[in-house]
């Protein structure tokens, strides 16, 4: 299912229900007022105290789920058709029964890139193109309907022939960048020109991610590197499941993109051809824990950005049973919990030979073009 970032809020004291209620307004206020929207929790849950496991550790599969639909619907009913539609839609991407025109997107649960998939449904749905800075700007119903007057943002094509030998700023139309400055990034990407399909500048929203990776960088860490350990019976199911994987990649732009900045006025995405995932193989010393928690341990918790694509993967055997574990990385720059279970689904499509019914990916280059030429540096911050 869809992942949300929720907040959990332990009272001083014993609070009564209306302060309780009145304390989970007032962090979310103050989240809002001090972190960007894709940080900013779905839901803010007061509870007692926190649960713990045997070894008093959180037990994170013990705390209460929020109901984020619980009180979506009730409020104002639509009043035109366009109201209605857009009712609509906000519940089939929010994935709950009924939104009302004044339910706000993202105190529902959601968050950046599931407004990409909304902004697409309107446009799918209802033929109306509008920027994903207009669902930040006005996040219900009634204000979203009300931006439907605008005009559609125009996005300038990829200018990249296939096959390119060699990369002109005026190519690019989406950034600014000197002839020197293409050059450095031809000479870094493996395949020189001809393995480049696009570049372009970073959304708003990874920027602030890209900031903080290069702050945690230094110190061995990252926060935005996402693993995932998955369990299979054999090295064969293993590998079936990485070339799955490696189609998934080859279909979405987004993820056989790297992000170089070194001797650059700005850090770009730049867009591969080919962009293999690379497979390590791990060997773990004998341990009474477990393979995935070893499988964790013994790999970097640190990725090179300018290596495309940021998806990584670390394998190891349990020698006692002849499982194999793999611990799948990905950067939360490239991709997040929710397009993760997309990722994942596409997997199974591809082993499970559904994949000719899958949609077409949405170019990311329109989202990034969407976010920056629909809204001033000002609006995004």
């Amino acid at each position: 299912g869809d992942h949300r970032l929720v907040a959990y809020l332990i009272p001083t004291d014993g609070s009564p229900a209306s302060d309780v209620d009145r304390l989970a307004a007032e962090v979310r206020a103050h989240a809002v007022g001090l972190l960007a929207d894709y940080m900013v929790p779905s839901a803010f849950l007061v509870i007692d105290a926190f649960p713990l496991t045997v070894n008093g550790k959180l037990d994170r599969k013990a705390l209460p789920e929020p109901d984020l639909a619980v009180t979506a619907g009730t409020g104002r009913k639509p009043e035109t058709e366009r109201e209605a539609q857009l009712c609509a839609v906000f519940a089939e991407v929010l994935g709950i029964p009924e939104v009302g025109v004044d339910d706000n997107f993202f105190e529902l649960g959601g968050h950046s890139l599931l407004a990409v998939t909304l902004i697409e449904r309107i446009r799918t749905v209802m033929g109306i193109e509008l920027p994903v800075k207009a669902l930040f700007t006005s996040p219900t119903v009634a204000a979203l309907a009300r931006e439907l007057t605008s005009p559609a943002l125009v996005i300038p094509p990829n200018l990249i022939p296939h096959g390119a030998r060699e990369i002109t700023p005026e190519m690019l139309p989406l950034v600014e960048l000197s002839a020197d400055d293409v050059q450095r990034i031809v000479d870094r990407v493996p395949g020189g020109a001809a393995n480049i399909a696009d570049i372009y500048p970073l959304a708003p929203l990874q920027e602030g991610i890209f900031f903080h990776h290069v702050l945690q960088a230094g110190e061995g860490t990252d926060a935005y590197l996402l693993p995932t350990v998955l369990g299979f019976d054999s090295r064969e199911h293993l590998d079936t499941f990485t070339t799955a994987l490696q189609q998934v990649v080859n279909r979405h732009d987004i993820l056989r993109t790297a992000i170089i900045w070194q001797d650059l006025p700005q850090p770009v995405q730049v867009v591969l051809h080919e962009a293999p995932i690379p497979v390590t193989d791990v060997v773990l010393e004998p341990s009474d824990t477990d393979v995935p928690d070893r499988l964790l341990a013994a790999c970097p918790s640190v990725m090179a950005l300018d290596e495309a694509p940021l998806v990584r993967i670390f394998v190891a055997a349990e020698p006692e049973d002849g499982r194999w574990f793999a611990l799948l990385q990905v950067h939360h720059l490239i991709q997040d919990h929710t397009t993760l279970d997309i990722l994942m689904n596409e997997v199974r499509a591809f082993l499970t030979g559904q994949h000719q019914t899958l949609p077409a990916p949405l170019p990311f280059r329109d989202f990034v073009a969407q976010a920056r030429l629909g809204a001033s540096r000002e609006e995004h911050e």
